[in-house]
């Protein structure tokens, strides 16, 4: 028997970023008659993970990014994760210029802005493993017009605030591609949260989901605090959706479905240098890449990124890793230890075991002084001088830890994982980068998994929207190119250069 207080909907979803706000825009568009209510614990939308100076994921569509074509034994490149992630962040472009074509999102130069994206390295061996890279990538079409040099000139025309006062000690080289973006996922998820309001969908915010259980007639009961007053509410919905960034792995676990069991989940915090001289800044307009120091994890790959970010230009330098056993940058020093349980404890201690090279670097990167941080920012910018940027903390990322046939017992993962029941009734979204660039895949292979009946009456409408949705780009050249033009033009990004097809 239903109790009073205990309100019935059709689908909840927990957490206010940038997968929430996908997933149900989604829905209210494949679905409009379903109630959504949205359960925030923070006061408004988009304030951990998915906020622009929380995240570093602003137009992952590996273009820069060197650590997703790894070098084989053979001295060849496997580029097959790249032009995943590549074919993955054109569905989200489709989606977001069907959304501002509908006029459901308005002035896409909120969210989106054309930004160059360069790869950057020095020494021999690494300028023969760019020149391999782009040699690899440039007969792709999703890669196509990516130039390389060697040309201190040419450098100087692309990175002009990077060659100025650098030393001509060792060879280096830089690839560079038009095509890049830099997206503001906070304006973004912000932009599609008003959207769903209007359409009826409920936002809860300072609204604390503090349990998750199995009712009998198969429905799930959310019991939820106001943090406003302290009262205790109950909710029930057919399906629920758990996107609350790094506070996902212990909700999920409080499902107890067998889905969430020998899963654990490492925090690494992280810190960006930001430029605060707008002279400077000024001089720089490129995302920049370098490749990351042997025996560093990929998630500590060095940047230099032009960011728009609230309208105005900023420039910033990282990520300096660091630990807190917080799980959101507004978590609890609790949560680490919380999530540990008597079905992952073996995952979790023999990923300890695992990942000493991990925790090794982690401790030195907790150690370094501002001067050594300006030391590896002049690697970048030799000129950098250390009273004009500022160190702000970025948000918290929650790497997956799980048992897999691969690699065995305690494996850190380093990309986007989804969980699901077998019944499709729960989903939750963990894990890092490339995490909000491909969110749109993301989500629609959640509707898949969760809802395969309904997903063939949907298909033709998610075509509709996502023309290229279950084809190839990078099979079908003349029709990447044909929506390739009409999207830039939606979405208001500089002309690109024309590519004549073979």
């Amino acid at each position: 028997m239903m109790r009073k207080d205990t309100n019935q909907t059709d689908v909840i979803l927990i957490g206010g970023g940038i997968m929430s706000a996908t997933i149900g825009s989604l829905l209210k568009t494949l679905q409009p008659e379903w109630q959504i209510n949205v359960f925030e614990k923070l006061g408004q939308t988009a304030q951990e993970s998915s906020d622009a100076w929380n995240n570093a994921g602003t137009g992952h569509s590996a273009l820069c990014e060197m650590n997703y074509t790894p070098e084989q034994a053979d001295g060849s490149l496997d580029i097959t994760k790249a032009v995943k992630i590549n074919e993955q962040f054109q569905l989200s472009k489709q989606y977001w210029s069907y959304l501002v074509k509908q006029g459901i999102l308005d002035n896409p130069s909120d969210f989106i802005q054309n930004v160059p994206h360069l790869s950057f390295v020095e020494g021999e061996k690494d300028v023969e493993f760019l020149k391999k890279r782009v040699e690899a990538l440039v007969e792709n079409p999703l890669f196509e017009g990516m130039e390389i040099t060697d040309n201190e000139e040419t450098l100087k025309e692309w990175i002009p605030l990077m060659m100025e006062g650098r030393s001509k000690s060792e060879p280096i080289a830089a690839s560079k591609i038009e095509s890049g973006t830099d997206i503001n996922f906070g304006s973004l998820t912000r932009k599609l949260f008003n959207q769903l309001e209007e359409q009826g969908t409920r936002l809860y915010f300072k609204h604390e989901v503090e349990s998750i259980g199995r009712t009998k007639d198969n429905l799930w009961k959310v019991k939820v605090k106001n943090l406003f007053n302290g009262k205790v509410s109950y909710h029930k919905a057919k399906f629920v959706f758990i996107g609350a960034g790094g506070g996902s792995l212990p909700l999920l676990q409080k499902t107890n479905i067998p889905e969430s069991k020998h899963i654990g989940g490492f925090p690494v915090s992280g810190l960006f240098m930001v430029c605060n001289n707008p002279e400077v800044a000024e001089q720089h307009h490129a995302k920049v890449y370098g490749k990351a120091k042997v025996g560093a994890p990929p998630m500590s790959v060095p940047h230099l990124d032009t960011r728009f970010i609230n309208g105005k230009r900023s420039l910033l330098f990282g990520p300096f890793a660091g630990f807190s056993p917080k799980f959101l940058k507004t978590g609890s020093n609790f949560d680490l230890f919380g999530s540990i349980k008597p079905n992952n404890v073996t995952t979790m201690l023999a990923a300890g075991a695992k990942e000493m090279a991990l925790t090794k670097y982690l401790i030195q990167q907790v150690l370094l002084s501002d001067e050594k941080r300006m030391e590896d920012l002049r690697e970048f910018i030799p000129n950098a001088k250390q009273g004009e940027w500022d160190i702000i903390v970025a948000g918290q990322r929650v790497q997956v830890i799980k048992d897999t046939e691969t690699s065995g017992k305690g494996t850190l993962q380093f990309g986007t994982e989804v969980i699901t029941a077998e019944d499709g009734s729960i989903a939750a979204l963990l894990g890092a980068s490339p995490g909000a660039s491909v969110s749109v895949d993301v989500m629609l292979d959640v509707l898949q998994r969760c809802f395969p009946h309904h997903f063939k009456k949907w298909e033709p409408k998610i075509k509709e929207m996502i023309p290229s949705y279950g084809i190839s780009l990078s099979e079908h050249p003349d029709l990447f190119a044909d929506l390739n033009k009409k999207i830039n033009k939606i979405l208001q990004l500089e002309a690109e250069k024309e590519v004549l097809l073979s």
